[in-house]
């Protein structure tokens, strides 16, 4: 591996750096372990055949986070208006691959064919179009580092979020990789906590919330503020 290689940036440190920078640096401090349910809502990601027409009653038994009914209209929709793409996730060229970019590093939970773009699986809920941010920089980073090893343009990345039976195709967009190359900037300039963000909508949920300091909407509350 290249001595730029060997300082890469990890794909989840991206993403986190795309939610708040501050929280990456916390998050850095400590360990950082994938929970059980984010793992049984990513393993849903490769049984979607099986899942599609599946009763209420199999489908009880998943972590889903929507109702039984609304996903597989979800999927259903999909496999009918997209065919190419439902044939591409379901049947994917590799799975679990470690990319490893000119910057960026990580892995890929699918690499899709015809054409290869990597495709990304969350256990989060979409947002009612497209995909957040932080999960869209993920993505370019990841359809970069997928390019540097074919040595091809990739222009495209996917975004599964299996817990709803969603699936979303992120274009590299010349605004998206402007987003990517800020983050990137903010990583490798980060030597020591970044500024606070003013967000309550990003600090009310962050885990870090407390050792950060920020006053979040449930203790301004408690304040009366």
């Amino acid at each position: 591996m290249s001595a730029e290689n060997s300082q890469s940036i990890a794909f989840s440190d991206l993403r986190t750096a795309a939610y708040c920078p501050r929280k990456l640096y916390y998050a850095r401090r400590g360990e950082r372990e994938v929970p059980p349910e984010v793992l049984e809502r990513r393993e849903m990601a490769f049984r979607y055949p099986d899942l599609v027409d599946a009763p209420d009653a199999v489908l009880a038994d998943e972590p889903l986070a929507v109702s039984p009914r609304r996903f597989r209209e979800n999927l259903d929709r999909l496999r009918s208006r997209d065919p190419d793409l439902w044939a591409a996730i379901t049947d994917p060229e590799a799975r679990e691959v470690l990319l490893e970019g000119r910057e960026c590093r990580g892995i890929a939970h699918k690499v899709l064919a015809d054409p290869p773009r990597p495709s990304l699986v969350s256990a989060g809920s979409p947002p009612e179009d497209g995909v957040w941010e932080p999960r869209t920089v993920h993505a370019v980073a990841a359809a970069k580092a997928l390019a540097w090893e074919r040595e091809r343009p990739v222009e495209t990345a996917v975004v599964e979020y299996p817990a709803h039976g969603v699936v979303r195709t992120v274009d590299l967009t010349t605004r998206r990789k402007a987003a990517y190359r800020r983050t990137v900037r903010a990583v490798r300039s980060m030597d020591g906590p970044p500024p606070r963000l003013r967000d309550d909508a990003k600090c009310d949920p962050c885990e870090y919330a407390d050792e950060c300091g920020v006053r979040t909407r449930t203790l301004r509350s408690l304040l009366g503020g």
